[in-house]
């Protein structure tokens, strides 16, 4: 949400959001950066927002409010430092050691937008920076302008650079957001997305308005037949275990110890929504 946008910021204390993302970057003009970055922080100082990981949009170090912004939040309570258009490790060492010269908690984490065409050719290296980098978001909007593509249901001129986002979010054991998507109007296509984004691997979506989290928080979620799969693969396995055997057969079905784990995967994960949920109203 916009940073100089207060009702939207008070707004976001009632919405089943899993996190709240203050933008201080795109969504603000020149004129109202430093505006946007107080009522950020005044919003945050006021807390209100529950279980929800907050995260603030910083601007790029190398514009001139991008510094004051890290400066800004390194001992706000919130949970993550976005970093827009990153096209090097190098861009995350730096925010990462200016977060660490200001003695910013280790739990304060970067997340990286991949948005440009060279940030999806060198997107194995940024995963690999280490340090407090935790999560990838892929930034389609602006990675559809600079590939001079088109907006197509289907994303098929974006596929190649959502999957490089994702496999290199998985080999550095990274959180990855798909991007979001601009029609308010069309569910229809904001329903195909959600599905695109979760057959491609992402693990959730990021949106630009309340009206779309009813629908991604649904298609991003494990369904109920997922759940109950799970839970006989895992009553399978160990029971299987149990007896001596080092795997276990289900409705025919050979199941070993990689379809074990990731069973115990969406049963996690669905355990963690059910506290999320149960606890977004609860002071923060």
């Amino acid at each position: 949400m916009p940073g100089d946008n207060a009702r939207a910021q008070d707004k976001a204390r009632t919405l089943p959001a899993d996190c709240i993302l203050f933008d201080l970057e795109d969504a603000v003009g020149p004129a109202q950066k430093e505006q946007a970055r107080a009522r950020v922080a005044e919003s945050l100082r006021a807390g209100g927002y529950g279980a929800r990981e907050l995260a603030v949009r910083v601007n790029a170090l190398d514009t001139p409010w991008g510094e004051q912004d890290v400066r800004a939040f390194a001992h706000l309570p919130i949970d993550a430092i976005v970093l827009p258009k990153v096209q090097s490790p190098e861009e995350v060492s730096a925010v990462g050691g200016l977060l660490d010269t200001l003695g910013a908690p280790q739990s304060l984490r970067l997340w990286c937008m991949i948005e440009t065409p060279l940030g999806v050719l060198r997107v194995a290296a940024i995963a690999a920076s280490g340090g407090r980098l935790q999560a990838l978001i892929a930034g389609t909007s602006d990675l559809t302008k600079d590939l001079r593509a088109l907006h197509t249901r289907e994303r098929t001129p974006l596929l190649y650079s959502l999957s490089s986002i994702v496999v290199a979010a998985r080999a550095h054991q990274l959180v990855a957001l798909d991007g979001v998507h601009l029609a308010l109007d069309d569910a229809e296509g904001f329903d195909f997305a959600c599905q695109q984004g979760r057959q491609l691997g992402f693990d959730g979506k990021t949106l630009i308005h309340p009206r779309q989290l009813d629908a991604a928080n649904r298609h991003f979620a494990p369904t109920a037949s997922e759940l109950t799969a799970a839970r006989r693969i895992v009553e399978a396995y160990d029971a299987a275990i149990a007896a001596g055997r080092g795997d276990a057969l289900l409705d025919g079905r050979l199941i070993e110890s990689l379809h074990v784990e990731e069973a115990r995967r969406i049963l996690a994960l669905s355990a963690a929504i059910e506290v999320q949920s149960s606890s977004r109203g609860a002071p923060a």
